[in-house]
Formats: C-alpha cells, sequence, structure tokens
C-alpha cells in the first residue's frame, strides 16, 4: 500500500432530478446537512472498518455483492491498460476487477481511510489478487493526466465533499474514450416503494448498522443522510455530463434503490483538456 504521490499509472433510466426534497410526499422531508469534511468521514470510517464488511452483508442481505456483480458485466476491464477504484473502502470492487482482469491489467485500490486499505490488502493477499493500494484524497489524486482506461466508483461518490470536484478529477486521470462506472446508492422514483426504502433507511438501518459496525460516530445516520441529500437521476448525470464525460447512461438496481451510472470520457474535458 503507498500513500505518496506517485509519477505515473504504476502507482429503465430514472429521470428523476435532484435530491429527495418533494414537499407532496411526506416521506420526502429532508434531513439535516450532513458534515461531509474530510476530518469527519475518514475517522468514521476508520472507526467501523473492522465490522464494515459484516455489516454491509447483514444490512443489504448480500445484494450489495450482485450489484457489484452487475458494474462488472456492464463495465468488464479493458483486455490491456488500467483500471482506478477510487473510494474503494475494503476493496470488494478493486478485487473483483483483478480477479475478472487478465495480466496485461493493473488494478488500483484508492481510498483516503487506511484502515479501510488495510481490510483491501488483507483480503486481496489471502486470494492471492493482485491490487495496487494507494491512499489517496478523491479530490487531489496522486495520478497523472489520462492514466486509467476505466474509474470505477462503489458507494463512495456521495462521500466526497465536493462532489464536481471529485468528478473532475475522475475525468482528468481517464484516458479519452475511456469509461467511468458510478455505483450508488438512490431514491426509488415509485412513490410506494420510496416511503418504504426511506422508512427503512431512517428508522430500521441507522439502529442496526451502528450496533453491528459497534461505532459512536453514528456512521448509519451518515449513510441515510448522505443517500438523501445527494444528487440522483438527472442531477447526478447532468455533473457527469459537466466534467466531461458523454454517453452518459443510468441503469436502476433493484426497484431503484441503487443506481448504475456508466459514461464515456470525451475527447476534451472541460476547459480544453485532451
Amino acid at each position: 500500500m503507498r500513500g505518496d504521490a506517485v509519477a505515473g499509472c504504476d502507482a429503465d433510466t430514472s429521470r428523476e432530478a435532484g435530491t429527495v426534497a418533494d414537499a407532496a410526499d411526506p416521506a420526502q422531508r429532508r434531513p439535516p446537512p450532513v458534515d461531509k469534511s474530510g476530518e469527519r468521514v475518514r475517522g468514521m470510517f476508520a472507526e467501523i472498518a473492522p465490522r464494515y464488511d459484516l455489516a454491509n452483508r447483514a444490512l443489504s442481505g448480500g445484494i450489495d455483492l450482485w450489484w457489484r456483480r452487475v458494474t462488472l458485466a456492464a463495465a468488464p476491464p479493458p483486455a490491456a491498460g488500467a483500471v482506478l477504484d477510487l473510494c474503494t473502502g475494503t476493496g470488494d470492487l478493486a478485487i473483483a476487477y483483478a480477479a475478472k482482469a487478465s495480466a496485461a491489467v493493473r488494478v488500483v485500490g484508492a481510498d483516503f481511510c487506511r484502515p479501510m486499505l488495510e481490510r483491501g490488502v488483507e483480503k486481496s493477499r489471502r486470494r492471492g489478487l493482485p491490487v495496487e493500494w494507494v491512499e489517496a484524497d478523491a479530490m487531489d489524486l496522486p495520478f497523472p493526466d489520462a492514466c486509467f482506461d476505466l474509474v470505477t466508483v462503489a458507494f463512495g461518490l456521495r462521500n466526497i465533499a465536493d462532489t464536481s470536484r471529485g468528478l473532475a478529477e475522475i475525468a482528468r486521470v481517464c484516458r479519452p474514450g475511456g469509461r467511468v462506472a458510478i455505483l450508488e446508492f438512490s431514491v426509488p422514483a415509485n412513490p410506494l416503494v420510496r416511503r418504504g426504502y426511506l422508512w427503512y433507511f431512517r428508522h430500521v438501518l441507522p439502529r442496526l448498522g451502528n450496533r453491528l459496525a459497534a461505532n459512536r460516530s453514528d456512521a448509519y445516520g451518515y449513510l441515510n443522510a448522505s443517500v438523501e441529500q445527494f444528487p440522483h437521476g438527472e442531477a447526478l448525470a447532468a455533473l457527469v455530463r459537466d466534467a466531461g464525460f458523454e454517453a452518459v447512461e443510468m441503469r436502476p438496481l433493484s426497484l431503484g434503490i441503487a443506481a448504475l451510472t456508466i459514461a464515456r470520457r470525451g475527447r476534451l474535458a472541460p476547459g480544453g483538456r485532451q
């Protein structure tokens, strides 16, 4: 695992716009603004790292593993080149790509929380899979321009303090014509599904998650609030386009409680960069 700046790569579409804030639906009240400062988020994930995987499997019933398989199938690794899994956490998606990719593909997992990365290191070693682990801030990546053929983010984009800046960094390190795949929680468009989902997210998941992960930082209360306040549907697609991506495709998963966004890096990023 490396924490220093590196010199090269060696180191039915939902169109609902905006965040969940529909005054006509009582289930759609907006929670208080969430603190996404780097210090708070890093400390929170460091605290829950030892039981993070256990809590995720229990709370999702394992469906998060299926969502990652869908991502891998929809955005497979290139025949040769490099893949970056950003905000990799304990590395589930990076490890899945390493298992699927040929020896000609370099897989990098990057995150700014070292205790989470350490779990990824352990898992990749147990499976004998070659993943390069890099401690890095998603808003200031230590990689040169156009370094990766595919950049993925699974349940991490909403944790970046400045979403637009994070997307700009993704565009910068993705080669022209390369792809981005963003897997993230969303808010179902169907009113009945949305009501049930938000009730579980607000009243059940925080209590169970905080107990399973044995933390005092209310990590799973943060999860609920961060999902509800994060742009989804067309609002997220617009941010992805603004960052310099084209052919944006959004796929709702599991009745819309998650969404997969896939796009292609344009020939020119904002500012006229190749």
